[in-house]
């Protein structure tokens, strides 16, 4: 069971999930709230998140770090990975041994090791019969998922994907997939922020990743309002732009 604390946590990650009817409903920070409350209550060592556009493709929306991110772009190159599988078959997917999988995914088995973890499981977003993404959970070392994770995880993915298609039956696939390419399309955004910011500051994408992140919870702003301010120089993103302070010569 999860310890006292983190039930509270719990309980306002469920109230934060399930609230999407907003007018400003932001999907992308929604989708990275997801992601860093399951690094925060589960125990694991990454996350990653990916959602089915308009054909069925599953695309990466978020991650707990730019590797992350490109190890789910690795599984998406060459089709194969627990996220595809638990995607196609809509149920859990368990690894307590990627040592051990190499039959079953040869390619991203060996990558997914070479990135330093020992096991993964795959968690379906889905309503009903409709699966619209899944979410990968990482342990750099093998074993199990703890059960009572396991659950937790789920409970999550459930009131999120809920959250996300809280409209009517005949009109869910609609709204989803316009909330999806809209997010797309901020992805892009976000991107190009990272790369203007790492060149002003001679720091690393991942860095200035971590950066727009901290200074949206500084400031209470939105990613995506974040990153269309500092490609546009707005003043909202001046802090941003200010260098740290060279430490002072020692006397």
């Amino acid at each position: 069971m999860v310890a006292m604390v983190d039930s509270e946590r719990l309980a306002m990650t469920f109230v934060e999930l399930a609230d999407t009817l907003v007018e400003d409903f932001d999907l992308i920070g929604f989708l990275y709230k997801l992601v860093d409350r399951c690094m925060e209550l589960l125990d694991v060592s990454a996350v990653g998140l990916m959602l089915g556009d308009a054909r069925g493709r599953l695309r990466v929306m978020a991650s707990s770090s730019d590797e992350m991110g490109l190890l789910e772009l690795f599984q998406l190159q060459n089709e194969q990975g627990p996220c595809l599988e638990c995607y196609r078959t809509g149920r859990p997917v368990d690894c307590a041994e990627l040592a051990a999988a190499t039959d079953r995914w040869p390619l991203f088995a060996a990558e997914a090791r070479r990135a330093g973890f020992g096991s993964v499981h795959a968690l379906p977003m889905r309503l009903r019969n409709e699966t619209v993404g899944a979410l990968n959970l990482f342990h750099i070392e093998p074993g199990a998922m703890r059960e009572s994770h396991a659950r937790i995880g789920q409970a999550m993915v459930d009131v999120a994907t809920i959250g996300l298609i809280q409209v009517e039956v005949g009109q869910r696939k609609a709204i989803l997939i316009s909330q999806l390419q809209a997010a797309l399309d901020k992805r892009v955004v976000i991107e190009q922020a990272k790369g203007v910011l790492a060149a002003h500051r001679g720091i690393t994408p991942a860095e200035a990743f971590v950066l727009l992140r901290a200074y949206t919870r500084e400031h209470n702003l939105r990613l995506t309002d974040l990153a269309y301010a500092l490609i546009q120089g707005e003043p909202a993103a001046a802090g941003l732009l200010r260098r740290p302070a060279e430490p002072a010569p020692p006397r």
